[in-house]
């Protein structure tokens, strides 16, 4: 299971660190910090088909096995709701928040659980590689006070989870872009 410290995710989600200016210029950006769980798996298909599959929030049933079941609208700052089915977990609800979306490349959300103790970033990111063929880029940043025993205790459950999504998510974007050219 690939875990690893100082993640740096493909578009800042702090911006800025607070601080005081190095000579009077801004402080250097930093990323969230945490233990990070990352799945990659290469799509033959454009960022557009795979974009038009993770848009669409309500037919995530159709194919998601890690959030079966997702409601809500990709804005900044929307709350989404999502059942999350990690392999061997009961199911249970969560309400992240999105912090960042750019179309065709990226989905950023946040949740705090228990009390604000585990604090996740998640991220879906689309690098395209050619005209039809990306990679994507599933994961999770778990930081908080008790975001690395977490991270040990869940890690391998979670990343199981990014696999099966990244699988269904491939063979689903692949098929529409093969339907899509006829």
């Amino acid at each position: 299971m690939p875990m690893a410290p100082m993640p740096q995710l493909k578009a800042g989600l702090f911006a800025r660190t607070a601080g005081a200016p190095n000579k009077g210029a801004p402080p250097k950006a930093s990323g969230p910090r945490g233990v990070r769980i990352e799945h990659r798996i290469g799509v033959q298909a454009p960022a557009e088909a795979i974009w038009d599959v993770l848009y669409d929030l309500d037919r995530w049933a159709e194919w998601n096995p890690l959030y079966p079941k997702a409601s809500g609208a990709i804005r900044i700052g929307a709350p989404l709701s999502l059942t999350l089915a990690l392999p061997g977990q009961q199911h249970r609800e969560i309400r992240p928040v999105v912090l960042e979306w750019v179309p065709n490349e990226q989905l950023h959300w946040r949740l705090s659980m228990m009390g604000g103790l585990v604090k996740t970033v998640r991220y879906i990111e689309i690098e395209q590689l050619a005209e039809e063929s990306c990679i994507v880029a599933s994961g999770e940043i778990i930081g908080g006070w008790l975001g690395p025993s977490a991270a040990r205790r869940m890690g391998r459950a979670i990343h199981r989870g990014f696999v099966a999504m990244n699988e269904a998510l491939k063979a689903r974007a692949e098929a529409a872009w093969q339907a899509q050219r006829g």
